[in-house]
């Protein structure tokens, strides 16, 4: 998570717990540090964030703070209600499931007339009969890409051989009826993509690996779109 998101949630999570936190319960909320907090803390007190606190005692965001308004044009709106409906047809259940939640919390946000435009945008996605459906390994995979945390998985190739092999998971895709990991194969020393239907046996290591520009899936993009 990105400093400046994990900032915007801190501030989310006090507003609506609406009272003092720990350092302690804050880092358990954010998967963070304690000492990661303290930083934080610092640098929203720093910022001009009404909180009160110190470290080693808790903090408290003053109910005389309130977050400007979300201003989103119809256009805007009907991209995310899109978004989200592709969201609750491609994915599995987890993810349909943070889709509908993050749509209420945005809807909580809005004018009544943004919200009634919002529900009824024109625009729907649809999953077609021969759909297959999201493979059991989506969730693992995507805990694993969030963790950076490395992978062994079993893959069916094409010739119908299995190889095992260890990949740090970088990215999803979707592709009609299919889902595609793109990832660093160790055994290749590249990039490879794996449709997730054909893995077997995925098994989440505890090994984790740190961001590197050389192997990212921005770099791996960059690679495909030239």
């Amino acid at each position: 998570m990105r400093p400046a998101d994990r900032l915007f949630r801190i501030i989310q999570l006090m507003r609506a717990t609406g009272r003092a936190m720990t350092a302690a319960e804050i880092a358990e909320k954010m998967e963070v540090s304690r000492r990661t907090i303290y930083r934080d803390m610092e640098h929203l007190v720093g910022s001009g964030a009404p909180i009160d606190g110190e470290p080693g005692v808790g903090y408290l965001l003053r109910e005389d703070f309130d977050a400007p308004p979300l201003v989103f044009t119809f256009e805007q709106l009907e991209a995310l209600a899109f978004g989200v409906r592709a969201v609750q047809m491609l994915g599995n259940d987890s993810l349909g499931r943070a889709a509908r939640e993050a749509l209420e919390k945005l809807e909580a946000s809005l004018p009544k007339e943004h919200v009634e435009r919002l529900r009824r945008a024109p625009l729907r996605a649809f999953r077609s009969g021969s759909h297959a459906g999201v493979p059991t390994s989506f969730d693992l995979v995507r805990k694993a890409i969030s963790a950076r945390r490395k992978i062994e998985i079993g893959y069916h190739s094409l010739s119908g051989g299995v190889t095992r092999r260890v990949v740090r998971p970088l990215g999803l895709s979707a592709f009609g009826n299919l889902w595609l990991l793109t990832a660093w194969c160790e055994l290749r020393d590249g990039f490879r993509d794996f449709r997730l239907d054909r893995l077997e046996g995925a098994i989440l290591l505890d090994e984790t690996f740190p961001p590197d520009e050389e192997r990212s899936f921005e770099r791996y993009l960059d690679g495909v779109a030239g």
